[in-house]
């Protein structure tokens, strides 16, 4: 009896209903299948880009030739495949600065998402700071690198000194500000390089500046505020005219003015019906 009960006992594990060995196990879950390749999907998305803006629709047929065009009239840009179109993927570079978790009190409790900080530029007068914020680490990564996009502004590039050879600092000094964060960018001499903490120093490597001194004030362990501030310095660098820019230049005619009969005849293409719910 004793001997039975012991066995009995043995097989259950002893105490309690013991382990789930008798299950089996899971099995495995037999794997997520795959992404299906999200290079090929971006890829295809590329090919198949259709622009709902004006901007977008002269920018496809090549009747807007370069970038500078569009800052020069200050066109509000509202698709991200406009920049693509000028800066590809492998010209046009992308960072991650960092990703930070944020939370809501709600009444079921608190709500977590994820905030996300990206950087983007060309090394060569073109940066753009995007930031977004998603229950997903990554798309809330996808969705700042397109709000980065939309960002991008010009950079003013200027010289210390003579003007021999390539511009390589700020024309003038510039400060941005965001929060308590003050972040003020003064010309160097050539060969300086970037003397700056590592978030402004990114930032300033992709808008193209290689020598320059920086000073900041406040709390610049808030990396988004210490990012925003150094990206509204760079931005506001074609804010000062500088005595070579008082030479009057003749204003030529606004895109959506000069190509106006092309618009008018692309409105009437079919397009792609929208589903409704």
């Amino acid at each position: 009896m004793a001997d039975s009960e012991t066995q009995t006992r043995g097989s259950r594990g002893g105490f309690g209903r013991g382990g789930r060995g008798d299950r089996g196990g899971r099995g495995g879950r037999g794997g997520r299948g795959g992404r299906g390749g999200p290079r090929g999907g971006r890829d295809k998305e590329e090919a198949a880009w259709v622009p709902v803006t004006k901007l977008g629709r002269l920018v496809r047929d090549g009747k807007i030739k370069a970038l500078e065009e569009i800052f020069l009239f200050s066109l509000p840009v509202k698709e991200a495949q406009i920049i693509d179109f000028f800066l590809p993927a492998p010209k046009l570079k992308d960072e991650v600065m960092k990703i930070m978790p944020v939370q809501k009190q709600t009444r079921a409790g608190q709500r977590t998402r994820f905030k996300a900080f990206v950087v983007v530029g060309d090394h060569d007068g073109h940066v753009g700071l995007g930031v977004k914020c998603s229950k997903e680490v990554a798309t809330a990564i996808r969705g700042a690198i397109n709000n980065a996009k939309l960002s991008v502004v010009p950079v003013r590039r200027g010289y210390w000194g003579n003007k021999i050879g390539d511009p390589h600092t700020v024309p003038t000094k510039v400060t941005g500000k965001c929060g308590s964060v003050r972040v003020r960018l003064v010309p160097a001499p050539r060969g300086t390089g970037i003397v700056a903490a590592k978030t402004p120093k990114k930032l300033l490597q992709f808008a193209g500046i290689d020598d320059v001194y920086t000073q900041t004030k406040g709390s610049t362990k808030t990396l988004g505020n210490f990012v925003k501030a150094t990206f509204q310095a760079i931005s506001l660098t074609y804010a000062y005219l500088s005595p070579d820019l008082w030479k009057t230049i003749p204003l030529k005619a606004a895109p959506n003015q000069k190509f106006s009969e092309f618009l008018a005849q692309s409105k009437g293409e079919k397009r792609v019906p929208r589903i409704t719910a």
